[in-house]
């Protein structure tokens, strides 16, 4: 008997339709919690109403964090919730950016584990990094700062090599873990908070925003994510050396004082007493032109980050101070 060919087995798959067996989408209320999709190799199946929020670890621009256990495991995690009802556009949009946030794997980024669309908010599920941020970290000894310098960097380059441009590098979003690994967080949650604010918004702290991020006539209204991602980790190791913000305002100042400061003068130094390796390594990052600034992946092969090869991330955490502690 001759097998079907393909023009016959299309015709008979036709015919075998039923429309008026088809099913109508479920209506979804917005009280339900919906899983958003994640790859079917996720570790830990996580249902919304197994997490119990213990206490709330911060809180920022659109969204709050809390430490929440899981039940049925009784391992912690942290939720990260974005707060704000968004229109279908939005939500489309969301779920591009999980299709991004869900393949991230590295031992220096903060692993995002689930996501949920609860009450109109967008809830993120991510590891517990309990050892605090490095906010307020001042790291003068450059062994040190450049054990720390390379775990950042090597977070970065892997989001960078995947297409990821993070927008808000700075030291409340490096974290530590229980293990003293240093790992960059929000990576994800910026992206979506560009989508839930405002599409013509800057997400980011403008303390540590590039010159032409902050004034698009530099640069002639282009800008490159990944230079400037370079630059924000310039000045956060900038501050771990000196032990505050490296420009001649605070960061807490006005929007204009602090353009001033970033845009108009030139950019801060490494202090007088720093290695020249030091030096070298804080000016390819710090360039006004963004062309000239080091990609993360050169920067990795920098002499001030190689000196800390033999046994890199090692200990890293006894230079860091006790994190302070959380507000309920």
């Amino acid at each position: 008997m001759r097998p079907n060919s393909p023009t016959t087995t299309t015709l008979l798959n036709t015919r075998r339709r039923r429309s008026d067996l088809s099913l109508p989408l479920p209506i979804r209320g917005p009280s339900l919690p919906v899983p958003l999709p994640l790859p079917p190799s996720t570790p830990l199946n996580l249902n919304f109403h197994e997490l119990d929020r213990i206490s709330r670890i911060g809180s920022g621009t659109g969204g709050t964090v809390y430490k929440v256990l899981h039940r049925p495991s009784s391992r912690l995690f942290a939720l990260k919730v974005i707060h704000g009802h968004h229109d279908d556009s939005v939500r489309r949009q969301i779920c591009r950016e999980i299709q991004i946030l869900r393949d991230v794997d590295h031992p220096n980024v903060v692993k995002c584990l689930d996501m949920y669309d609860h009450n109109g908010e967008i809830q993120v599920v991510l590891e517990l990094m309990d050892g605090g941020s490095l906010e307020g970290t001042h790291v003068p000894n450059e062994l040190h700062l450049s054990r720390l310098t390379h775990q950042v960097l090597s977070g970065l380059a892997y989001l960078h090599g995947r297409r990821i441009v993070h927008r808000d590098i700075k030291p409340s979003n490096l974290l530590v873990d229980s293990k003293k690994r240093v790992k960059i967080a929000d990576f994800g949650v910026s992206r979506i908070l560009a989508q839930t604010i405002d599409c013509n918004s800057s997400v980011g702290t403008i303390a540590y925003m590039s010159p032409e991020r902050i004034n698009t006539d530099i640069n002639q209204g282009q800008y490159d994510g990944y230079a400037g991602d370079v630059w924000s980790l310039g000045v956060s190791v900038l501050e771990f050396c000196l032990g505050r913000f490296p420009f001649t305002v605070s960061r807490q100042g006005d929007w204009a004082s602090l353009m001033c400061a970033i845009c108009m003068n030139d950019p801060p130094e490494a202090p007088a007493g720093a290695s020249r390796e030091f030096k070298d390594f804080l000016s390819r990052c710090l360039q006004r032109e963004p062309s000239r600034r080091w990609s993360a992946s050169q920067l990795l092969r920098h002499p001030f980050i190689t000196m800390a090869n033999n046994g890199q991330g090692q200990k890293v955490g006894q230079m860091l101070p006790p994190p302070p502690p959380h507000s309920a």
